[in-house]
């Protein structure tokens, strides 16, 4: 089995895997450095003492956008993904080293598009910062893929996510129902300049900072899927 091979079955068995070596030291640098040229006070821009978040990441630092999709990204996509696939949201999240912001499990279940339109099986909706984002039906969400591009070394001491390997496969699955007697949690480690793959259906969480180290990801996602005529995708990119 090639490593490529491997990393697919890992995606579709347990709805992640890891993959080092995406990113040289100095091309994070340059990232970091265009992200902190940037003019913060933008209402996609989100600062507190616990996260600092860039919403429609790749449409406000266009400069990263060649950055983040360097060859060895651009392979990754195609080789696991497939040709079809574009770009359809991007986030940024620094968590600073005192931070105790923590995420609680859940699963990635909205989009981001365009406007809202009454469509039959989408919804429920939201806004945030004029943004609208609509939990579309599952098959959409099933063919999601999600690129988390860690610029720093992440374990479970600096908010390293944790999953519970399948639960991408059960469709919607609350996070009260989780069954503990049989689920396994796993906290996904990623080294620095290495990317993780998701189901955005797999359970996840994140934990407090423990250990006086950042955790800064790139949150990037795929789809393949067109949607209905009324709607568009609000960050494609192809």
């Amino acid at each position: 089995m090639t490593e490529i091979e491997r990393h697919k079955t890992e995606i579709k068995e347990n709805g992640f895997t890891t993959v080092d070596n995406i990113y040289s030291d100095q091309e994070i640098e340059q990232i970091l450095f265009a992200i902190d040229q940037a003019d913060n006070n933008r209402e996609t821009f989100r600062k507190s003492s616990d996260l600092f978040a860039i919403r429609q990441f790749l449409n406000e630092i266009p400069t990263t956008t060649n950055l983040v999709f360097n060859d060895n990204l651009k392979n990754l996509v195609k080789q696991v993904f497939g040709d079809n696939y574009f770009v359809v949201k991007s986030i940024y999240f620094d968590k600073p080293e005192t931070s105790n912001w923590y995420v609680s499990y859940h699963q990635d279940l909205t989009i981001s598009v365009d406007k809202k339109v009454e469509i039959e099986n989408f919804g429920p909706w939201t806004t945030k910062q004029n943004q609208f984002a609509v939990q579309p039906p599952i098959d959409i969400l099933e063919n999601i893929f999600t690129i988390r591009i860690h610029l720093d070394e992440t374990d479970e001491n600096n908010g390293a996510l944790k999953v519970i390997p399948k639960s991408h496969l059960k469709k919607v699955y609350r996070p009260e129902t989780i069954a503990w007697d049989i689920e396994k949690e796993t906290t996904c480690n990623v080294k620095k300049g290495g990317v993780m793959i998701m189901k955005p259906l797999l359970l996840h969480s994140s934990s407090r900072t423990t250990n006086n180290k950042k955790r800064r990801v790139i949150h990037i996602e795929f789809s393949n899927q067109e949607l209905p005529t009324e709607l568009k995708w609000a960050e494609r990119l192809n």
